[in-house]
C-alpha cells in the first residue's frame, strides 16, 4: 500500500521536474532570440503559471514520498 504512495510521489516529482526543465528551456530560447523587452515579458508571463504549477507538483510529490516512507 505505501509502496504505491512512494512511487506515485516519485512520478509526481518527476513530472514537476520535467515542467521546470520545460520552463527553463522556453525562457532560454526566448532570451537567445533577442526578443524586444515587451515580447520577452509576455513569454515570461505565459511561463510563470506553468513554473509555479510544476514547482507545486514537485513539492506535493516529495511530500507524498516522505509520508509514504514514514508510514511504511
Amino acid at each position: 500500500m505505501f509502496d504505491i504512495m512512494i512511487w506515485a510521489g516519485v512520478a509526481m516529482s518527476l513530472a514537476g521536474l520535467a515542467g521546470l526543465v520545460w520552463c527553463i528551456l522556453r525562457v532560454g530560447r526566448a532570451r537567445r532570440a533577442k526578443l524586444p523587452d515587451d515580447k520577452l515579458r509576455a513569454v515570461l508571463k505565459s511561463v510563470l503559471p506553468v513554473n509555479l504549477g510544476a514547482l507545486g507538483l514537485s513539492v506535493l510529490g516529495l511530500m507524498l514520498v516522505g509520508v509514504g516512507s514514514y508510514l511504511g
